[in-house]
């Protein structure tokens, strides 16, 4: 078939390598220059399938609430909020039921093994180079701090997933660059989980779907949908529309409203992330892998020759004005933990990225119920985390195969319920 992939972030790069990889003609039309230029440009980097969960989950709403106070809140809400954030945040609200938390976080942990299996799988395969460490370590400042990561961990042990619970001193001795002036109470090591750098894998990954014919089309704005014999992609400057046989929407916060203009209405918000990266400075006070801190839910990644710090969940408010407490909150958490491992004097990167986030949590995959055009998008900030198993999932789909993903819980159809 003759498909258009809509976007050219992971998500999109990843359908378009997968499709190719099936025989179809695939065009990736993409508003921006570049490959990986929004969500997928500096994010985190984790690929850590037992921590990916549902952001609806009971209790959640109280944490929310009290962060509103905090000074290093982990997640922010800037008002006024809008009303179509208003309305997300109420079906957010209402999907914190235990028994839709626990359903969609099953699929989503599902889907995330099975992506990071396929990652492997491209990687190897591809023989592709780029930086990323294995391991994974979540640092618990307090005892209040191991008793909230429990029931986590009780997930963990349910899904077979390898790790230890470690002591300062265990800890020091996976990542020895650890503060020693900076007191914790213990750590969670996972050591197959990994961090890898998700721009860098897009665009080799790219170069690979152009050498299996996949055709990208940059600067390219796709303004209006039309099912016809197929599907008709208006083009910004362009009098005719272009003509495929199916189109798959990945364009992340942009799909709402090319989706809305056909009468199918998709609650996506922009969940905004934060992440500050900059060279190494001293190798030694770096960190080996990833580590998060549990608190403040930020992420320090070494990736190649530099340092990446990223956290932050910041609902309300524009892409293009930071906030300065948040970027604080990553400095802060950076000192305590390496202080000195990076140049913070010249080169650094403060960068913020939209995620387009559902508000139940897990994605839609598939169809969209319009004839022609299918959906792998709403992943929030796990897309890195999520993109190879989506989109070997919607290949399958699209190619009329059952997927070895149990898709079920990823229909547009629960968007309906």
């Amino acid at each position: 078939m003759k498909i258009a992939v809509i976007g050219a972030g992971i998500i999109g790069v990843t359908t378009a390598y997968e499709l190719a990889c099936d025989g179809h003609e695939v065009t990736v039309l993409e508003r921006r220059g570049a490959a990986a230029e929004e969500a997928s440009f500096a994010n985190a980097g984790l690929v850590a399938p037992g921590y990916i969960t549902p952001w609806a989950a009971p209790g959640m709403p109280t944490k929310v609430f009290q962060h509103l106070f905090s000074r290093y809140a982990p997640v922010k809400v800037g008002l006024p909020l809008s009303a179509r954030e208003l309305a997300w945040m109420w079906r957010w609200y209402r999907a914190c039921q235990l028994d839709i938390y626990l359903a969609h976080r099953a699929h989503l942990q599902q889907l995330a093994f099975y992506s990071r299996e396929r990652l492997h799988q491209i990687t190897a395969n591809l023989k592709l180079e780029y930086e990323r460490s294995d391991g994974y370590m979540v640092l618990l400042r307090s005892e209040r701090d191991n008793k909230m990561v429990q029931p986590g961990l009780q997930v963990l042990r349910d899904a077979g997933v390898a790790f230890q619970e470690l002591s300062p001193v265990d800890a020091r001795k996976i990542e020895s660059a650890l503060n020693p002036d900076t007191a914790f109470f213990g750590a969670v090591y996972l050591p197959d989980d990994e961090v890898g750098n998700c721009r860098q894998f897009a665009l080799l990954l790219k170069n690979e779907a152009q050498r299996l014919g996949v055709k990208f089309s940059f600067n390219t704005t796709v303004t209006q949908v039309q099912p016809s014999a197929g599907v008709a992609l208006g083009i910004a400057g362009e009098t005719t529309a272009r003509h495929y046989d199916a189109a798959v929407m990945c364009a992340g916060l942009d799909s709402a409203q090319l989706l809305g203009a056909l009468g199918l209405k998709i609650p996506l918000a922009a969940v905004y992330g934060y992440s500050v990266s900059a060279t190494i400075r001293e190798p030694l006070n770096a960190p080996r892998s990833a580590v998060m801190d549990e608190r403040y839910k930020v992420a320090i990644s070494r990736l190649g020759n530099r340092v990446r710090v990223a956290g932050s969940a910041e609902l309300g408010g524009s892409l293009n004005k930071k906030r300065g407490s948040t970027l604080q909150t990553l400095y802060k958490v950076l000192h305590d933990w390496f202080p000195g491992a990076a140049n913070l004097s010249h080169g650094v990167q403060e960068w913020k990225g939209a995620r387009p986030m559902l508000p139940d949590g897990p994605p839609l995959l598939g169809r969209s119920g319009i004839a022609g055009l299918w959906l792998n998008l709403g992943h929030g900030s796990s897309g890195w985390g999520l993109s190879c198993g989506s989109a070997r999932a919607v290949a399958d789909l699209i190619g009329g195969r059952t997927p070895d993903l149990d898709v079920t819980g990823f229909g547009v159809e629960r968007l309906r319920a």
